[in-house]
């Protein structure tokens, strides 16, 4: 089993909707039972909180209607256990350095640096945070896109 943990700041609007869409993904490929993942933020924000109402509108919109969840913070423990820790912008991963100050097994990576560069079509590789831009759609997209390119990186790697 291959374990993938998503994180952002507040785990409440792109971490969670990441877990989300790569298990609609990992289910409509047959592959579920092959994944375990989970969400995380960097921050102790929005510990306990459900996910944002416009997040869950959103993937509900895009077909994910069971999506319960309750915050919490990353631990230097989930390291250890998860195999892959993918954060959606550079601002998460400077943050994950205060809780995990270095990756000697090469754990930690952007979700869109899964991307081939010829599909970013120029874009940076920070998933835009939707709690500020208030564009939901758009994390959803990018967050879709480096779902499927995660994906299909563990596909042909079996």
């Amino acid at each position: 089993m291959h374990k993938i943990l998503f994180i952002c700041h507040g785990n409440i609007c792109r971490s969670v909707m990441a877990e989300f869409v790569f298990k609609q993904l990992a289910a409509q490929a047959g592959l579920s039972d092959c994944f375990e993942i989970d969400s995380a933020a960097t921050s102790t924000e929005e510990i306990g909180n459900p996910i944002y109402p416009q997040a869950l509108q959103c993937l509900r919109h895009h077909g994910i209607a069971d999506a319960r969840h309750s915050a919490r913070q990353v631990t230097k423990a989930d390291y250890d256990y998860f195999d892959q820790l993918i954060l959606m912008e550079n601002y998460n991963l400077r943050n994950l350095r205060r809780i995990i100050p270095s990756d000697p097994e090469g754990k930690v990576s952007l979700l869109l640096s899964h991307v081939a560069p010829n599909r970013l079509g120029g874009r940076t590789l920070d998933v835009a945070d939707p709690w500020y831009t208030r564009d939901f759609e758009t994390a959803y997209n990018d967050i879709l896109l480096g779902c499927q390119a995660l994906l299909d990186e563990y596909a042909n790697a079996r």
